[in-house]
């Protein structure tokens, strides 16, 4: 059974590490001194790194990672020139296989327009970062709102236990908006509670919790009269931009 760890990494950061039969892979490598550091608790070597997309929050610590541990990187094929030097082009919408079991590469723009999430079915985890993330979904720095409500459409389309593993906890900025654009859901109050609380973290979260606490999942429900989804999530998402909650 594939173990997963979240690392804390900078201020706001989560790395991933995935370990199952003996292999290991990182998802994105904000800062090398807490991943390394889990690693070497654990007794862990590092196979693999996956790069979601190009901010240098997510890809700054790619060199020393890969200094210490001699780990190969994987990432977008399409958007290589932005990313370290990749060992391995992936193509997003194909299928390929890590640690001895599939990965789905998912094509997410939006955030970034070479954003890709990873899906592993038979372990049900998926990487998201900066597109779907926990009660909210990345600020649209090149995509479109409708590039980012079909990524965020073609991730929930995944089965509703797949444990959603995003790239920040951003608690207090998501879950303030969430709760002012959706006041009666007690489903997020709840969890924005028990998160502020330190009884949970703020990822992983199910798909099913992210599509009744997060309100870019829950565009249609939140819709205005004459909206439809894409329309709802446009507003809602410049909403967000301007949020000061």
């Amino acid at each position: 059974m594939a173990e997963l760890l979240s690392i804390r990494c900078l201020t706001d950061n989560y790395a991933w590490l995935v370990h199952d039969r003996g292999c290991t892979l990182l998802v994105d490598a904000p800062e090398a001194a807490p991943i390394l550091a889990e690693l070497d608790r654990r007794g862990w070597g590092l196979d693999v790194i996956l790069l979601t997309h190009h901010h240098d929050d997510h890809i700054q610590a790619v060199a020393e990672v890969v200094a210490a541990t001699g780990a190969q990187v994987w990432g977008n094929g399409a958007d290589a020139a932005r990313l370290p030097p990749l060992d391995r082009a992936l193509e997003p919408g194909a299928d390929t296989e890590l640690c001895g079991q599939p990965l789905q590469v998912i094509d997410v723009p939006g955030h970034t327009v070479g954003h890709v999430a990873y899906y592993l079915p038979q372990a049900g985890l998926a990487f998201t970062a900066d597109s779907l993330m926990a009660m909210g979904c990345g600020r649209l720095f090149e995509g479109t709102p409708a590039q980012m409500w079909e990524s965020l459409s073609r991730l929930a389309a995944l089965p509703d236990d797949t444990l959603i593993c995003s790239g920040h906890d951003y608690t207090r900025g998501n879950g303030g908006f969430a709760l002012a654009v959706d006041p009666g859901n007690q489903a997020l109050q709840d969890r924005l509670d028990a998160t502020l609380s330190g009884q949970r973290p703020a990822a992983p979260a199910t798909l099913a919790e992210e599509k009744a606490t997060n309100p870019f999942l829950r565009a249609q429900a939140l819709a205005r009269p004459g909206e439809d989804a894409l329309a709802s999530f446009t507003r809602l998402r410049a909403e967000k931009d301007a949020f000061r909650g």
